[in-house]
């Protein structure tokens, strides 16, 4: 048995919406505890970076969980799970890089591509019910 299948009657959204609340808990004490020694400076990216998990992460699998919608197929679900992760990166960089008082032009990446792989994920899921073929293996 391998420690990455799901119990029988599970149905997907209660590990899922568990670690996104987990993330986005780890994301705001990281943030508190970031700019308790910042020195007085504050990043608007740092501490609102718990917001890309609970709202593009746990909320919408709650949503979708409490309509009866299945979970999303694999390939939708990791890029949804990509785009999250994108999004939280690139604001946690760009709080710390504010923080520090520089910038970085190569930040417009990880919006750029969180926002795009969330939204291809989110779009081959409702197109397709599930979001693709579940038996697609790489």
């Amino acid at each position: 048995m391998y420690t990455s299948d799901k119990r029988a009657g599970e149905d997907g959204f209660s590990s899922v919406i568990g670690a996104y609340l987990a993330a986005a808990l780890g994301c705001a004490l990281f943030g508190a505890v970031y700019e308790c020694f910042s020195h007085g400076v504050c990043s608007p990216f740092m501490v609102c970076a718990f917001a890309f998990p609970l709202l593009l992460g746990a909320l919408p699998f709650f949503l979708l969980r409490r309509a009866g919608r299945p979970f999303p197929g694999p390939l939708a679900a990791d890029l949804i799970h990509a785009g999250v992760a994108a999004l939280t990166v690139g604001s946690i960089l760009r709080g710390v890089l504010d923080i520090y008082g520089t910038t970085s032009p190569l930040l417009a990446l990880y919006w750029i591509l969180g926002a795009a792989l969330s939204a291809a994920g989110w779009l081959s899921s409702l197109l397709s019910g599930r979001g693709g073929p579940s038996d697609l293996s790489f």
